[in-house]
């Protein structure tokens, strides 16, 4: 690199403007699109690649020639970017391990803090804030929670510094961000935690072990090939563009990785951080052999939309459908208000928060390849629309706007709603439909409306079944979502239990009672001779498969459920229908539901018809 007597450091430092003008080249490319924008990163990472390796052999001149630990830390926290934004764009669990190791490295060899806080200007402090918050994110998806405290942690104390040593307004947005992660983390319990939201080949049936369908011999059989997981409700818990429902449902349509991944190796320190040199020491655990299992099927590709403009979700939706291959089925997850102005709320959240803390994502996001996610959002402010005002004027004149989802604050007529009529030109080809949402029934005018292939819908309860704690009924995310993606806790929420009071010995009892009614209710529709087509040639994909059982689950405990029994406003509904054979009221699904209240010890929270009784001994 160094020929005809060129200074190393003007090699170098050649090579750092070639690879800052390739990351912008990438840096508001879509993280949808299937593989069209592979070059481009490949591209954009072979500079990379090549300026890591040049810095490393020649650290010590470049350090002579006036290299600071900061400019390092640059360089491998857009490596760390670049497989983030490549995960997005494949859900390949690789590149999201790869950025986990850079990330790491960054945080443990302290590459941003450049001697005393005091010495430092306010541009490196804000370096490790962003660095810390975009560690953050793929330490959340990842699911590696002591890391996660860990650096929460160390955000609280770099924003404890900063008060001493810097005005207010250098670093007030990033207080905000802390908020929002504390807020996270307090409705994601850990109770959340107990059994991995990803499919597992340990704890979830083998998808070789699956039952033949028999109902329809001239069926084809479809994979979950992609997917679009969007989310519009006003002050909803979040990080970033992660919301509780989205950032259960991305979970709940991956595999979970065997090995060790998942466990606090020995050679790991106390907080979780690992010692090796750059991320790549010897004495480190590895990661990406850990997470990588060359025997799992590749993970299903989705665009996650964060309070998407409809133009964006419908310009999303027809690039993906474009690319979908011939054996693939598209599922689709909605969760919005029916109601224009209402949604999720939260006693913590106020307007000044959410404006500051919605900035503050923005603001660091804007230096990294997640900015496209922000830049979907819808273009309206959120947090200056009166809800009382909007929820009056909606029931004014409900009949304009008869069942649609609003992705909107602001606006009349149909630029702010995704309504059924909007995916009906989708519908030549096959779709998964999950509308979690007050106006989900209206969805069923889809069928039938379909223009070549029939689609699948799972529709929530117009209205969610009150619970015993948490009387809002969505700081902890959506209750039909919940029970999708975390059955049990779900139902444990629905009773009254939480990981204060739960004891685990019976957990584990009705956690084993529920797989074996998932895998007979799984059984049941495969051998049934009145299951739909529809159902039929998804029944062979692991993760709807999953997906509908559980709805079938969440269905018979709402059904059930005394508060709401026999009430069709807090059931959830399906299309098409399921065999009667999975029906709530059946003793098969009557005997499941008791057998698991019975556990728990809250059989007087269900109403069971005369005759069902729960066995002596359990299992």
């Amino acid at each position: 690199m160094a020929q005809n007597n060129i200074p190393i450091s003007e090699v170098y430092w050649a090579l750092v403007d070639k690879a800052d003008r390739k990351f912008s080249m990438i840096r508001d490319l879509p993280f949808y699109g299937g593989t069209r924008y592979d070059s481009y990163f490949h591209k954009v990472f072979k500079v990379y690649t090549q300026l890591w390796k040049f810095q490393q052999e020649n650290r010590q001149k470049l350090v002579e020639a006036g290299l600071k630990r900061w400019e390092i830390g640059e360089i491998a926290s857009r490596i760390a970017q670049l497989y983030y934004g490549q995960y997005l764009r494949s859900s390949e669990a690789n590149y999201l391990s790869e950025s986990y190791i850079f990330y790491e490295a960054i945080v443990s060899r302290e590459y941003f803090k450049d001697g005393p806080l005091s010495s430092q200007d306010t541009n490196l402090v804000n370096k490790q804030f962003r660095c810390l918050a975009r560690f953050l994110i793929v330490s959340l998806v990842l699911n590696r929670r002591e890391m996660v405290n860990h650096l929460v942690s160390q955000l609280k104390l770099l924003v404890e510094e900063c008060k001493r040593t810097f005005q207010e307004s250098d670093f007030k947005e990033w207080r905000q961000v802390l908020h929002e992660i504390a807020r996270f983390l307090k409705y994601d319990t850990p109770f959340l935690n107990i059994r991995p939201l990803r499919y597992s080949m340990i704890l979830d049936p083998n998808p070789d072990s699956l039952p033949h369908v028999t109902s329809w011999e001239g069926r084809r059989n479809l994979r979950l090939r992609e997917a679009i997981v969007s989310s519009y409700h006003h002050n909803e818990v979040k990080f970033t563009e992660l919301t509780l429902d989205t950032f259960r449902m991305l979970q709940c349509l991956e595999w979970e990785p065997s090995g060790s991944f998942y466990q606090a190796g020995a050679s790991t320190g106390g907080n979780g951080i690992s010692s090796g040199q750059n991320g790549q020491g010897s004495n480190r655990p590895n990661y990406s052999q850990d997470i990588t299992d060359p025997l799992l099927p590749p993970n299903p590709r989705k665009a996650i939309l964060y309070h998407p403009a409809v133009t964006h979700f419908i310009a999303v939706l027809a690039t993906i459908i474009e690319d979908l291959p011939p054996d693939g089925i598209l599922l689709i997850y909605l969760s919005a208000s029916g109601k224009r102005g209402q949604g999720v709320s939260s006693p913590l959240s106020t307007g000044a928060i959410e404006s500051a803390s919605e900035s503050t994502v923005k603001n660091f996001q804007s230096h990294d390849m997640a900015s496209d996610i922000q830049c979907s959002s819808s273009s309206t402010s959120q947090h200056n629309i009166p809800t009382h005002s909007y929820s009056q004027r909606n029931d004014n004149n409900k009949h304009n706007h008869p069942g649609c989802l609003w992705m909107g604050s602001r606006g009349t007529g149909g630029s702010n709603c995704i309504s059924p009529s909007d995916l009906i030109p989708f519908t030549r080809r096959p779709l998964f439909l999950i509308i979690d949402s007050d106006s989900s029934h209206s969805f069923k005018t889809l069928r039938g409306a379909e223009m070549g292939e029939p689609s699948a819908l799972l529709l929530s309860p117009i209205s969610p079944s009150p619970a015993t704690t948490d009387s809002s009924g969505h700081s902890s995310g959506n209750q039909f979502t919940m029970f999708l993606t975390a059955p049990l806790q779900a139902f444990c929420r629905l009773v009254g239990l939480s990981g204060s009071n739960i004891d685990m010995a019976a957990y584990n009892e009705a956690d084993k009672l529920l797989t074996l009614s998932l895998n007979t209710w799984g059984s049941t529709l495969a051998t049934s001779d009145t299951l739909d087509p529809v159902w039929a040639q998804i029944l062979c994909d692991p993760f709807l498969r999953r997906i509908l059982v559980r709805f079938t689950f969440c269905r018979a405990v709402l059904a059930l459920y005394a508060p709401t029994f026999n009430n069709k406003e807090f059931v959830p509904d399906c299309l098409p229908h399921l065999p009667d054979s999975v029906l709530p009221m059946t003793k098969a699904s009557q005997t499941a539901i008791l057998q698991i209240a019975h556990t728990f010890g809250v059989a007087n929270q269900f109403r069971f018809t005369e005759g069902i009784s729960a066995p002596e001994n359990g299992v």
